[in-house]
């Protein structure tokens, strides 16, 4: 199979949670490969910046800034996609956070801020997306970063609900499938569920959950496993995005070689 993005030049691909890590490869990408990309994301600063450096590419890039925890941010996103910038045709839903809690005695803000952002938000921005394809009889492609914690529970005492809302992606992956095949719709969707990533997840996880650093223990297991980089997930995405429109990749596994998770 040739791998080409051709069909989407000049097209509308919006990518949540742009703003770094993951999104932010997957817009460069995008841009590159000749896309008009509409970036989500809460920090207009890190927007901005990512602005910035995707100037004079194949494609243009459109910074709106977004909490994906509003739904009314969400719909606003949209809509001003649908004014000016015409039918969407790709969604990569890249936003996902975590917090360093437990179960036993955790804290319900922490557990609410992970299942909006990572289930709610995606479920939103998703069916945002769906509308838009359907109304302008667009066969597009919706893509969900997921994670091998949708999959499997690993064995790291401090992630408390992170798991269940990957599990959650992986089951609205294939609801979302059967959903569409039930109405004869030719939109694609895709799971992508990489390994640990080298991305600023696990130091932004400790100042979101009001800790000064990485926990000891966690740090050290990070500094000894095998490690991604955000472009290897980014071309992940570029991957099934650029299969002939016969070809859904429903779920697509990314692991660093020597991962033993």
């Amino acid at each position: 199979m040739v791998i080409s993005m051709e069909r989407w030049k000049r097209k509308v691909a919006v990518v949540t949670g742009a703003s770094s890590g993951i999104g932010a490869a997957i817009v460069g990408q995008l841009v590159e490969s000749g896309l008009k990309v509409v970036g989500l994301a809460r920090s207009r600063t890190k927007l901005e910046e990512l602005s910035t450096k995707l100037e004079n590419k194949n494609g243009k890039f459109y910074a709106f800034r977004t909490d994906i925890t509003k739904e009314e941010d969400i719909v606003n996103a949209f809509e001003w996609i649908k004014k000016n910038l015409g039918p969407v045709h790709i969604l990569v839903n890249s936003a996902g956070i975590l917090r360093y809690d437990t179960l036993v005695d955790g804290n319900t803000n922490f557990w609410k801020e992970v299942l909006e952002t990572n289930v709610l938000g995606l479920c939103i921005a998703t069916r945002e997306a769906v509308k838009d394809m359907k109304a302008n009889n667009v066969n597009g492609h919706i893509v969900h970063i997921n994670s091998i914690s949708g999959h499997k529970v690993t064995n790291v005492p401090t992630i408390n609900v992170y798991a269940a809302s990957k599990h959650a992606v992986t089951a609205l992956t294939e609801t979302l499938r059967q959903e569409l095949d039930s109405i004869g719709s030719k939109i694609k969707i895709s799971s992508i569920s990489p390994g640990c990533v080298d991305t600023g997840i696990f130091e932004a996880t400790a100042k979101g959950s009001g800790l000064p650093g990485i926990p000891a223990e966690r740090a050290a297991m990070l500094n000894k496993i095998p490690k991604l980089q955000a472009r290897d997930v980014a071309d992940g995405v570029l991957y099934v995005l650029a299969t002939p429109p016969h070809v859904q990749v429903h779920e697509l596994t990314i692991k660093p070689l020597g991962e033993l998770m």
